[in-house]
């Protein structure tokens, strides 16, 4: 996978993002703000595993966020089933040193639109935790509804929370 959008990109993620991935991973500001499958603290071996894993998925539904130089965060899709086949769950994170710079919003509206025109999706949705302005204002630019309040829904570092559920309808 490779879609341009300004001076970064989403693509595949490479045995040499290894190093990077571990860079912008292994940090508690990031990881709080993530499920607890990401791992914290991010050693090499998580990378190298989460490389191989997503290198090897058919449909590509997880791929890296990248400048031209590294893989600077990721993004990905859980396509759902059953009854829930023309939805998907839309997940992002970025290196601490990249926040505030507009490349969340970009990737969502790039991964966004790649997602409607290549899968049989009629809805995409994205969960927030409470704590975490920043992200749900990433969803709103990129054109995404707050749909509701899921109170006390998650529990991260012996802290339950509100989620956030935001979603964006193909039309």
């Amino acid at each position: 996978m490779l879609l341009k959008f300004g001076e970064w990109q989403i693509r595949s993620w490479r045995r040499e993002d290894k190093e990077s991935l571990v860079t912008y991973a292994n940090n508690l500001s990031g990881s709080i703000n993530l499920r607890d499958s990401f791992p914290y603290p991010y050693s090499s071996e998580d990378a190298k595993g989460w490389i191989n894993l997503a290198s090897r998925q058919d449909p590509e539904t997880n791929s890296a966020i990248a400048d031209s130089k590294e893989a600077i965060g990721g993004i990905g899709l859980r396509l759902g089933n059953d009854v829930f086949r023309r939805s998907a769950e839309l997940g992002y994170w970025l290196g601490e040193p990249h926040w505030g710079k507009g490349i969340a919003t970009a990737a969502v509206q790039a991964l966004t639109e790649f997602a409607f025109l290549n899968f049989d999706l009629a809805r995409i949705e994205a969960a927030v935790y409470d704590w975490n302005p920043a992200s749900a204002r990433a969803l709103v630019k990129a054109g995404y509804v707050c749909e509701g309040r899921l109170r006390k829904s998650i529990t991260k570092n012996c802290k339950t929370i509100d989620r956030l559920l935001y979603a964006k309808v193909l039309e």
